[in-house]
């Protein structure tokens, strides 16, 4: 038996373990550390956020990018530099290495509740117990592929979050849909790995982050003060009031989530697609059809009529869409007992679902704690409420060993 166990080693699960650690709680904690960092986000990509606000949290907030670039002499700024996504994961890995050595890199199978006890079985066939458990399995299992791909098999489409690179497409054509910065990315990475690549956007045209400059003027930072989600009294309110978000009507949080920052590329990839890769703005999916090893795409743009295009595989960078009936682990009776609403668990101020003792956190809690949490650097509110929260719940500082197996 342990107090807590945790489902998932991101910034998510690593921050909420070094603070549980802190605190003394029992926990054990289960996944391959930045897996989807490591495996599902396009090599030679840059992260959108700034230095500052890419980091993982421990308690004290003295392990941050800043400290591990300088570290390691990898350029750095905390604002106005395109953070590499090789550089977000060592760093991650090695927050791991510091600050929860106990990470059990196995994944959690199966996921049950009997009373007031969790049971959970391991890809080794271990079964232990817990008092509570915290889901932070990230964007794994979300990647959500529009109807008008459904009828095609494995082999024609794929979401981007299946693929780390494309040395497999060289020589093939692939169409690559969506409007935001997975399918920017994806589409520009693409092309730079000799893959014979297009873009189709339903959106009316491409939209690009304009780079972060330090210092502003004074009436600039009053205007639109900074945050960790960027500039402006929104983004200044996500980061500092996510209690505020919660208790707003669920209406204007569903609203706020999915308006509020929408798809758009970092400023540093801009002229690594424009110019160099096709690309389809205003263009509405409406049939994919697959003829042998080819897939016939159509699309149309405003009034015009149907546009046909023949490719070898389609990419759908279509972002992601909380669905708890694709959690894998989670056992039936588990799962229908959540209440959920868009199939995304409701949570409650310390981010409690329906079920007691089972915690979700990162993308799957942003209908309750806004658009914060679908970013890294929300790892931070969320380790220290949460924790300080399972303190309380649980009394005094656990002082039972943690258990083997039961």
């Amino acid at each position: 038996m342990t107090d807590v166990a945790i489902i998932g080693a991101g910034p998510y699960g690593l921050s909420i373990a070094a603070h549980l650690q802190n605190l003394g709680i029992a926990f054990r904690i289960f996944g391959v550390p930045m897996h989807s960092w490591r495996n599902r986000m396009p090599a030679g990509m840059s992260l959108k956020s700034d230095g500052f606000a890419s980091r993982i949290f421990d308690p004290e907030g003295s392990w941050t990018l800043r400290r591990y670039s300088i570290e390691h002499g990898l350029p750095y700024q905390d604002v106005g530099y395109a953070v590499p996504l090789e550089t977000f994961i060592h760093y991650g890995l090695e927050f791991q290495r510091r600050q929860v050595p106990s990470l059990e890199q196995t994944n959690v199978v199966s996921l049950s509740k009997e009373r007031n006890q969790f049971a959970l079985q391991t890809a080794e066939g271990e079964w232990l117990s817990a008092r509570r458990v915290i889901v932070a399995v990230g964007i794994t299992h979300f990647g959500y592929v529009p109807s008008q791909l459904s009828s095609l098999g494995r082999d024609q489409v794929t979401h981007s979050s299946e693929h780390h690179d494309f040395a497999a497409f060289r020589g093939l054509r692939v169409a690559v849909i969506g409007g935001g910065s997975s399918a920017i990315d994806t589409a520009a990475l693409m092309h730079e790995s000799g893959v014979d690549v297009q873009l189709i956007a339903r959106r009316g045209e491409l939209l690009f982050h304009s780079p972060s400059k330090e210092p502003r003027p004074l009436l600039q930072r009053m205007l639109n003060p900074r945050s960790g989600l960027g500039t402006g009294w929104r983004s200044r309110l996500c980061t500092d009031a996510p209690l505020l978000f919660h208790a707003m009507p669920l209406r204007l949080r569903l609203r706020a989530v999915q308006r509020h920052l929408g798809p758009a590329g970092g400023w540093f990839i801009r002229d690594r697609l424009i110019g160099r890769v096709p690309v389809h703005v205003g263009a509405e999916v409406t049939e994919a059809v697959a003829r042998g090893s080819h897939v016939h795409l159509t699309y149309r743009q405003h009034e015009a009529g149907g546009t046909t295009v023949v490719v070898d595989h389609v990419v759908a960078a279509t972002g992601f869409r909380v669905a708890m009936r694709r959690l894998p682990f989670l056992d039936a009776r588990l799962r229908d007992g959540l209440r959920c609403v868009e199939d995304a668990p409701v949570l409650n101020r310390n981010f409690e679902a329906s079920v007691p003792g089972l915690y979700f956190v990162g993308l799957a809690s942003a209908n309750s704690f806004g658009p914060l949490v679908r970013f890294a650097y929300g790892a931070g509110f969320t380790a220290r409420h949460l924790t300080s929260s399972l303190k309380k719940a649980l009394g005094s500082a656990s002082s039972e060993p943690v258990a083997a197996a039961v």
